[in-house]
């Protein structure tokens, strides 16, 4: 018996590992996009602020600012120490231009809040920003299981330590019960609001996959969850990973999704 040993051609690496190793690089844009910040209003116009926060602070084109205002001082009940200031929110500033020391926002208002004046303050809170990632939304036709995709993201921005993502499947379970559409969510704040009200957090991210030309890109956009705006979107040829990475054991098929 005449045995013949002819290689195997390698299998391409898995969709959803490829889509998640294109989206670590967009996940450092991410924490860098949302480090805390504070400043203050320098000057308003209409619906302009100016803030004195620049590119040399870390203001970047994108971000979205709670303004506020402070109030009275509140006291240790003893000692009558001043512990902090009452605060109200105003509105929220979104970031359209960027100088080295100052930049330029749109406000857009809490209703039966006054507008803002210069010296109210501005911020983005130290604390983790709670946000959900929408099931993959695939508009290649590729036919492949990208179910992992939401995991694999919320892995990446849990590990900085600056967001805390929702549990997937809940988010998933939830756009499915209110008859969302995950397209609604980047242009309709009708939606995007108060699903994310429900899921009690300040942001969406969309992941989108789709072909121009011969290229496969990652395209995932930002929508604030609190004002309904598509804030910034970032988009990368997919990358490539060593199948290698996927095989646990040589006996194994390499995955495909």
């Amino acid at each position: 018996m005449l045995v013949l040993l002819t290689p195997v051609a390698p299998a391409h690496a898995g969709l959803a590992d490829r889509i998640a190793a294109t989206f670590g690089a967009m996940a450092d844009e991410l924490v860098q996009a949302f480090q805390p910040i504070e400043g203050v209003i320098l000057d308003t116009d209409a619906d302009r602020l100016y803030l004195d926060i620049g590119q040399e602070r870390g203001a970047q084109v994108g971000q979205e600012l709670t303004v506020f205002r402070k109030g009275e001082a509140f006291h240790h009940p003893i000692t009558g120490k001043v512990l902090g200031r009452y605060e109200d929110v105003l509105g929220y500033a979104q970031v359209r231009r960027v100088l080295p020391r100052l930049s330029e926002a749109v406000f857009l208002p809490v209703p039966g809040q006054p507008p803002p004046r210069v010296e109210d303050g501005v911020r983005i809170s130290r604390g983790r920003i709670r946000v959900a990632i929408t099931p993959m939304l695939d508009l290649t036709a590729s036919a492949a299981d990208v179910r992992r995709v939401p995991y694999l993201f919320a892995t990446l921005l849990e590990r900085s330590k600056r967001f805390q993502v929702v549990d997937p499947l809940v988010v998933s379970d939830t756009i499915t019960t209110q008859n969302v559409r995950i397209e609604e969510l980047l242009a309709r704040p009708d939606r995007a609001i108060p699903l994310g009200q429900t899921l009690e957090v300040s942001a969406w991210l969309v992941p989108i996959l789709l072909r121009r030309g011969n290229q496969t890109y990652l395209d995932t956009t930002w929508v604030s969850a609190v004002t309904g705006t598509a804030l910034f979107s970032r988009r990368d040829v997919l990358q490539t990973i060593n199948p290698s990475e996927e095989q646990r054991f040589p006996w194994e098929p390499l995955p495909e999704d």
